[in-house]
């Protein structure tokens, strides 16, 4: 489905990380973890870019994606949105996608490869999927978290949702995992690991890690589902 369309809200997340939002027409149906196409005018010209739902198609009067701002022409582009601006979207695409079809999910996920995780664990929460999800997220530091507080508002209502946020460069009031996301950590957190399906999105580094991580568990690539996940630039 293409149409045109306006900014309804540009919705800070951290301080490198913001969501735009845009009303949802009607007849435009999607599945939680799918993408969306946006073009956008700076000038004269036309800029295009494709990128994960970071909302749940339970959220009936808005859609939106999430991006972490960088230098590039895009960004700069998103920088400039503001409500009522002009822009062009063509969704949905992608097979990435969770609707309670297994019993057990463990999602693995590093920086802005988040949104459609949030999308997926929106969509079970809202709808009271009995699947079980366990979300590992990897950052840098605590302030970049995108959706904390959504998630954990999220986990608190939803029992079957564990989250499991970990930092690498983690401060010392930091009373969570540290690190990255790998096979003890794994198995820590998740003992029924053998009984997932994997999904694994993130920048192509992290995706080829989490690969290599889920051979090096001993499950068939049969229970890992990959988004290479292109969101930052």
């Amino acid at each position: 489905m293409k149409f045109e369309t306006t900014v309804l809200k540009v919705i800070p997340r951290t301080h490198d990380v913001s969501s735009f939002r845009f009303p949802r027409p009607s007849g435009l149906d999607y599945k939680p973890g799918q993408f969306l196409y946006i073009t956008l005018k700076q000038g004269e010209k036309e800029l295009s870019k494709h990128f994960s739902f970071s909302s749940s198609p339970t959220e009936l009067d808005f859609i939106e994606f999430t991006k972490k701002l960088s230098d590039s022409e895009f960004s700069t582009a998103l920088r400039a949105l503001k409500a009522g601006d002009w822009a062009r979207i063509d969704a949905p695409y992608g097979r990435f996608t969770f609707e309670g079809e297994y019993p057990k999910i463990a999602l693995l996920s590093g920086g802005i490869g988040i949104t459609p995780f949030m999308s997926i664990c929106k969509n079970a929460t809202d709808k009271g999927l009995p699947s079980k999800i366990t979300l590992f997220y990897g950052c840098r530091t605590e302030k970049d978290i995108v959706f904390r507080k959504e998630f954990e508002e999220m986990a608190q209502k939803n029992n079957n949702l564990k989250i499991v946020f970990t930092l690498n460069e983690a401060s010392t009031d930091w009373k969570g995992t540290t690190g990255n996301i790998n096979a003890d950590m794994i198995k820590r957190e998740l003992p029924d690991y053998k009984d997932n399906i994997f999904f694994a999105c993130g920048p192509p580094g992290m995706v080829k890690a989490m690969e290599a991580l889920v051979e090096a568990l001993g499950l068939p690539k049969t229970q890992l589902k990959l988004e290479y996940f292109t969101g930052y630039t």
